[in-house]
């Protein structure tokens, strides 16, 4: 049985990869899913509110929940790269523990 990582354990887990990939995705795949650009909004609020809380868990039932709401529970559309699919991916990581 594997251990849980901590949100914050996720979070520097994930971090650098979707400070790359999230403005990307965004650029390439923004226009044919405007949804993307809330999804990175929502993003840059959680990453900021977690840098804000230092050694303190932010937080961040809304933004979870409304990233919940906009990607239908991080489902991933058919038309789009791999990036996007890892964002989400990274992303519901991220919510599962800070859920735990």
């Amino acid at each position: 049985m594997s251990e849980q990582l901590s949100f914050k354990q996720t979070m520097r887990k994930h971090l650098k990869t979707l400070n790359l990939y999230v403005p990307v995705v965004a650029r390439v795949h923004g226009e044919h899913h405007p949804e993307f650009h809330q999804v990175k909004a929502l993003f840059d609020a959680i990453s900021a509110k977690t840098k804000e809380a230092g050694r303190g868990v932010p937080d961040l039932d809304a933004e979870f929940a409304k990233l919940r709401d906009i990607t239908a529970d991080y489902t991933v559309p058919g038309d789009v790269c791999e990036s996007y699919e890892a964002v989400y991916s990274m992303l519901a990581d991220l919510d599962r523990a800070y859920q735990a």
